[in-house]
């Protein structure tokens, strides 16, 4: 397979658990079977005593190939990508959450799929998620894999799994990069890509387990979220990528779930919105 110089992008907060990140870490550096050209961390805003000793850990095995960005304070997660991107020396950039574990083929498989497409841009991976362990990982997160479909998904949902895509620095930066949108900025990000008329796509394989954590599907929930529902409809207008009728249907869809109470809302995300997988 011909070498493609990568970055992989990540951002890390304080209330990160240090035994968390090392994991995340590991799958992507020393359990890889193509290891990274380059890895850009970003702190966002000061981090614990243990994190910053586990980033020095790294730091001292990974060489010159960690390379560090720290923020002054916490800027949220849209903001602190940014700063990241700037510092990528590579074309294609690969994303990674600091909590997540990557299947040990990831970044090999993702290589292939750019060398096979190369008319796509941006693309991302199917997903499992896990609480504790990932033995226990059993809900899968799908995605559209073809270009059409994605389309007509971005207008119900976010059409990537943000933690496994990858895309093409230049064209994020063309289009502003992440912009503000509370728990949004990668949905917002998606819609402006899909708009612009650049080519998207999604590997239909599962190549990273994704910790969810207990109940966080249930708490999304709130004023807060429906603030950011309202500024997601006034971007798909402007954007004209949905009937404005249709776009105002989904809006009070999505805002009437935002309302429901947690119990309810997690059984809705475990039923209608994840598959579950038998092992």
């Amino acid at each position: 397979m011909k070498t493609l110089e990568f970055s992989v992008l990540m951002s890390l907060y304080v209330k990160e658990r240090p035994e968390f990140f090392d994991s995340a870490l590991k799958s992507i550096y020393t359990d890889q079977t193509i290891k990274p050209s380059e890895i850009i961390l970003v702190l966002d805003g000061p981090i614990s005593v243990d994190l910053t000793l586990r980033v020095q850990n790294w730091k001292n095995e990974i060489g010159d190939s960690l390379k560090v960005v720290s923020l002054l304070e916490n800027v949220g997660l849209g903001k602190a990508l940014n700063e990241g991107l700037k510092n990528c020396s590579n074309e294609w950039v690969f994303r990674m959450d600091t909590d997540d574990i990557c299947l040990s083929d990831r970044f090999e498989k993702q290589i292939q799929y750019i060398q096979n497409n190369p008319e796509v841009v941006l693309f991302s991976s199917q997903i499992l998620e896990f609480n504790q362990n990932i033995s226990d990982a059993s809900a899968l997160k799908s995605v559209p894999t073809e270009y059409e479909s994605i389309k007509v998904f971005a207008q119900k949902r976010s059409p990537f799994n943000h933690m496994t895509v990858a895309y093409k620095k230049s064209i994020i930066e063309s289009l502003g990069g992440y912009q503000h949108h509370l728990f949004m900025e990668d949905y917002n990000l998606w819609l402006r890509v899909i708009a612009a008329g650049h080519k998207v796509g999604n590997h239909a394989d599962v190549l990273l387990y994704a910790r969810v954590g207990n109940g966080m599907h249930a708490r999304r929930k709130g004023i807060e979220y429906i603030k950011s529902e309202k500024q997601l409809l006034k971007l798909k207008k402007e954007l004209k990528l949905q009937n404005p009728i249709r776009a105002n249907m989904l809006f009070l869809m999505r805002s009437a779930f935002r309302l429901m109470p947690s119990s309810l809302l997690g059984i809705i995300y475990n039923t209608f919105l994840r598959k579950k997988i038998e092992k």
